[in-house]
């Protein structure tokens, strides 16, 4: 869909009060046989202004133009709710599934409840600890090898909600039921243990089922050695995609996998990653590097610092502090003499330290607060870290010699968030992009998109454009929707998300400025772990504008005249920005 085509169906849309809506009931959400885990579900519809809509009965608050966006209790199983105006109906069947895993009917465990669920390999002497749940005043055991381990029932543990759940301030924790039984054991020799047997008894009838995961003890002296294969390894502080991310390593890394659980690699360094990132390397020797003198090279708006290295060892960053920029390697002893570093424009100082006798901590002391991006990567075995200069303003217009790439949210099949009655975020984002790129060209910037039309762009591939384009800062625009428990109908206003250091004065200045003026009510910055925050090489802001699931706040997001004066305040307050940043 062409710009001048979007932007006529919006004006029609905020005119119109929505040609659909005029003549018939629409419910655009949940869909019908819709399943959730949340405590309640929030409707988005249309109706023609006069009359009532009622869900169950219950009248529901509208708009002016109609809209209504009301959330309601869930209970665990089918709710049948129907949506009534005038002789019209609509019926929604939303099934709350049970979070906690239900125990059979018969004497058995709770499905999918036995863990270890996956394969794992360990040390020599490490824990290893099983998990159940049974009913209650049951005796539960495992059998492994020669070894019966008696797993005991465990007191009520707080369950911790998901990391969305602070976005809807609903991020407290629960109480789990008390019927989890579990013990720890430890083995001293390397071995293949196979699947642990587990044992359940009560009032004299036993059950025994095996366990779905294997159980290996490694030989010290026989540990793999892995190789980071893809461009940036993804390491992570557990064995799945649910724990925090650590800096990324860089292709070529060798680390020694010292435990396993599933496909994920326990690194020496403390970190995992996925098996399906790395290749193991026969016969290789656990990777250790001394360092000796440290270099740099001057490039076009970059420092370079070259880090010879023996092996490619894991690596991480720190951004804590606005004027300094921390590097530690692993498995490394410093040898360190002498360091080449001249009046650089952007470091005055590098400092080193051996933290212990396997990790040594780098930190770049710099002239300015704000930072500009970072690269790292291995050339061979020599460790180079890219450290981007301040962007070379000129005097032409206020934002000239400045690339500025903004990213449209969604796009092609991945739609994004459905407003009322069924407009898609995915072009919402990208009206408000380019209105937003025309008032930064006009102020001298360079614009990149990372799409300008309806087109697939997936998030690895627009994570590539930001590296490749390296642009000043990325601003990725989004219009909002919140979860299924969320309260819509109470719930507006701007949210900001920053992820690495080097964004959080980009953010928050962004954030504040928009809501000063008045145009976006707000909801929120935020910390988060985003696709389009990740990248490292510039400062990267995601802003998610007006909730696309209110009723009221979608009047807002279809109308072109805020559009524009989102467009031009937003690019008022980039500009404002880099010359705080001077």
């Amino acid at each position: 869909m062409n710009k001048l085509l979007v932007l006529v169906v919006f004006n029609f849309l905020s005119t119109s009060s929505v040609a659909l809506a005029q003549t018939s009931l629409v419910v655009v959400f949940p869909p019908t046989n819709y399943q959730t885990s949340t405590e309640k579900i929030f409707f988005i519809g249309t109706a023609p202004v006069k009359g009532q809509v009622l869900i169950n009965g219950k009248p529901v608050s509208r708009s002016k133009t109609g809209h209504f966006s009301p959330s309601f209790p869930l209970q665990v199983g089918e709710n049948l709710f129907k949506v009534t105006y005038q002789n019209q109906e609509r019926e929604v069947k939303v099934t709350r599934l049970s979070t906690p895993p239900e125990l059979p009917p018969g004497l058995g465990f709770a499905k999918d409840s036995l863990t270890p669920a996956a394969d794992i390999a360990r040390l020599p002497g490490e824990l290893i600890c099983f998990g159940a749940i049974a009913p209650p005043q049951a005796t539960v055991s495992v059998k492994l090898a020669n070894q019966t381990i008696p797993l005991s029932p465990q007191p009520p543990q707080a369950q911790l909600p998901a990391n969305s759940a602070v976005l809807t301030g609903r991020n407290q924790p629960t109480t789990s039921s008390p019927s989890k039984y579990q013990g720890c054991t430890t083995v001293a020799n390397a071995a293949d243990l196979g699947q642990p047997q587990f044992s359940l008894t009560l009032n004299g009838n036993t059950a025994i089922q095996l366990g779905e995961g294997k159980i290996q003890i490694l030989t010290p002296a026989k540990l793999p050695v892995t190789e980071v294969t893809v461009a940036s390894g993804v390491a992570r502080t557990g064995p799945s995609t649910d724990y925090s991310r650590l800096t990324p390593l860089p292709k070529g890394t060798r680390a020694t996998v010292t435990g396993r659980e599933g496909d994920w690699l326990r690194l020496d360094y403390g970190g995992w990653i996925n098996s399906k990132e790395t290749k193991i390397l026969p016969g290789a020797v656990p990777p250790q590097t001394i360092i000796r003198s440290v270099g740099y090279r001057q490039l076009a708006g970059a420092t370079e610092i070259i880090f010879p290295l023996q092996a490619a060892v894991p690596v991480s960053v720190e951004q804590s502090d606005d004027r300094s920029f921390t590097l530690i390697l692993y498995n490394t002893t410093a040898q360190t003499d002498t360091i080449r570093l001249d009046d650089d424009p952007l470091i005055s100082r590098l400092d080193w330290q051996q933290m212990n006798p396997k990790q040594v901590k780098y930190t770049f002391n710099l002239k300015k607060l704000q930072q500009w991006g970072y690269k790292l990567r291995y050339d061979n075995t020599t460790l180079v870290l890219t450290l981007r200069h301040a962007p070379n303003i000129q005097n032409k217009k206020p934002l000239s010699g400045i690339k500025i790439l903004l990213d449209p949210g969604h796009g092609g099949k991945e739609s994004g968030s459905s407003g009322l009655p069924g407009y898609l975020a995915k072009d919402v984002n990208l009206v408000l992009s380019k209105l937003l790129r025309d008032e930064l060209v006009k102020r001298g910037a360079t614009v990149v998109m990372t799409r300008e039309d309806d087109r697939d762009v997936s998030l690895v591939e627009r994570q590539e454009i930001i590296s490749k384009e390296e642009p000043a800062i990325s601003l990725s625009i989004h219009y909002n929707f919140l979860a299924d428990d969320s309260k819509v109908e109470k719930t507006r206003g701007l949210v900001s998300f920053w992820y690495h250091p080097q964004a959080h004065s980009l953010a928050v200045f962004l954030h504040n400025y928009v809501v000063n003026k008045r145009l976006e009510p707000s909801y929120g910055v935020f910390w988060n772990n985003l696709a389009l925050t990740r990248p490292s090489a510039a400062p990267a802001v995601l802003l998610e504008f007006r909730l696309m699931s209110n009723a009221d706040e979608f009047e807002e997001v279809v109308n072109s005249q805020q559009q524009r004066k989102i467009a031009k305040t937003l690019a008022d307050g980039v500009t404002e920005w880099f010359k705080m940043t001077k």
